[in-house]
């Protein structure tokens, strides 16, 4: 009998080892990778929590900053596998306030999503305008893809997480933004088109004092082609009004590379700009380097005091200085560590915050002119169309690509201890992430929501997401009520159209390069 239990024994111990070889050897999961064995547990959990929740713990939109029902969607949508949800919605429409709808039209656009295709990347669409042609850069440039990957800096994220996003951005066509961390050796092995951010710490692009240097930014630009447009950051959502903070011990030797910093040290960036202080000198400097480099020169900022908006549009009214772009980010956006009362109580969240911020253009006609930049929880085809009605022109998202290359929402991004390598600079975690697998699941990700924008866009009858408007919404409250867009935002029927010879060159575009099959 005791030898039957030393057989037993010896079988169970022989197969955990086996499967913690496995584990360990096999790159798909970075939980297992890291966690061999124990890391099944979180997987089973995952398959049975469907059953589990039903009765206990929390349901499918409770959780946040993201609900278990839009993760779901990204981790399938990432791994191709199946996203559709069975059995009918579970939201309360009728119950919950500040519930969205979109109104489809009675005759759907005739869109062909089996339609023959091969091509590389899957379901493009291209943004509606030229970025930099109103201002007339040398290098201006129509995006080829609507969703896009925010800022996120090389220190915040690991080089591993960098590269599979870079990488991942090649194979969907989309545009990579920096942060405001620079260029790094990892932001250049993918061969992904770049939107260089430069922050209050212009870091990359610095002297050896910490101030903005124009012939360092010149060159860094010269040496990357892939680099296609500068962002100036104002402010950013998860902290706005305040300045960056990478440790010392994540300073590493390739950070501060990147960065033109010194490694080991403290790295904080001022809450504000020193190359310029108002509205005036930033236009001067954001044409400087337009002139300079002939890329698109842009700002972002979430959205405080109205008055700075106000200044610039009516500076660029007189056509003579301008923003090739504007992205606004949303006070729920961020991806980083923050003090909990910015990232609760500071800026406006996106939907007021642009609608405010594109008024004040748009009321001095102004809105043609400029690329218009969503960003802050986007990442998902009701939200991302919204943003298009309101007048969007792209849509940059961040830690939607943070799960789809494996974040599983831990909120460890400050402790150096991210269990699945995304954002942490520990080897031994870092090492479950594998960029070139990781790579794939961004672009099938990219791929999924921009399927979805065109299904969206085709059943409300347009054929562009750009051509979406707040018509085809309407905002559902508790007792049955509901109001219209107009009455919430003040916007004007035609607000976010572009010109019809954007509207014929879009469509063109569209049909010579949309491909209609996901990538393998």
């Amino acid at each position: 009998m005791n030898s039957m239990w030393v057989y037993i024994t010896g079988a169970v111990i022989a197969l955990i080892a086996l499967i913690a070889i496995y584990d360990i050897c096999q790159k798909r999961h970075a939980i297992l990778r890291n966690f061999p064995v124990i890391g099944h547990f979180r997987y089973i959990l995952e398959m049975i929590g469907p059953e589990l929740r039903q009765y206990i713990v929390t349901n499918n939109d409770e959780e946040r900053p993201f609900s278990r029902d839009q993760r779901r969607w990204v981790y399938a949508s990432s791994k191709k596998e199946n996203d559709y949800f069975g059995f009918g919605s579970d939201n309360e429409m009728e119950a919950v306030d500040n519930y969205w709808i979109i109104k489809h039209a009675a005759f759907p656009y005739p869109g062909d999503l089996t339609a023959a295709g091969t091509s590389l990347p899957a379901y493009q669409i291209p943004c509606a305008k030229v970025m930099g042609a109103a201002m007339g850069r040398r290098k201006a440039f129509r995006p080829n893809s609507v969703i896009n990957v925010s800022a996120m800096s090389y220190g915040a994220l690991s080089h591993a997480a960098i590269e599979a996003i870079n990488m991942g951005c090649k194979i969907s066509g989309a545009l990579h933004n920096t942060g405001e961390g620079g260029v790094s050796s990892f932001h250049l092995k993918g061969g992904g088109d770049l939107i260089y951010q430069v922050g209050t710490g212009y870091f990359g692009c610095r002297d050896d004092h910490g101030r903005f240097d124009l012939d360092r930014l010149a060159e860094k630009v010269e040496k990357h082609p892939s680099i296609r447009a500068i962002e100036i950051k104002l402010s950013q959502g998860a902290k706005p009004g305040v300045g960056g903070f990478l440790p010392g011990a994540k300073v590493t030797k390739e950070i501060a590379q990147a960065r033109g910093i010194q490694p080991g040290k403290d790295c904080a960036s001022p809450s504000g700009h020193s190359a310029f202080r108002n509205v005036d000198e930033m236009l001067d400097l954001v044409e400087s380097i337009a002139e300079r480099t002939g890329l698109p020169v842009g700002i972002k900022s979430a959205v405080g005091e109205l008055d700075f908006w106000k200044q610039l549009a009516q500076k660029m009214s007189d056509k003579n200085r301008g923003v090739d772009f504007i992205t606004i980010d949303g006070g729920e956006g961020g991806t980083g560590a923050a003090p909990l009362v910015f990232s609760d109580h500071v800026a406006l969240p996106f939907n007021l915050g642009f609608a405010r911020v594109y008024k004040e253009f748009a009321s001095l006609g102004l809105q043609e002119r400029i690329v218009f930049i969503g960003a802050g929880k986007l990442g998902f085809g009701e939200r991302a169309l919204l943003g298009f009605a309101l007048g969007c022109d792209l849509i940059a998202v961040a830690r939607e690509a943070m799960l789809s290359i494996g974040c599983i929402q831990a909120q460890r991004c400050h402790t150096q201890h991210c269990p699945t390598g995304v954002a942490t600079h520990q080897p031994w975690l870092v090492r479950g992430l594998d960029p070139t697998l990781k790579s794939i699941r961004l672009a099938n990700y990219v791929a999924a929501l921009r399927k979805e924008l065109l299904r969206l866009s085709w059943s409300c009858g347009v054929s562009h997401p750009g051509w979406v408007t707040l018509d085809h919404f309407e905002l559902l409250q508790s007792n049955y009520v509901s109001r219209t867009p107009d009455e919430i935002f003040g916007y004007k029927p035609g607000y976010g159209l572009p010109s019809r010879e954007d509207c014929n060159a879009t469509e063109a575009l569209m049909k010579a390069t949309i491909a209609f099959k996901m990538i393998k």
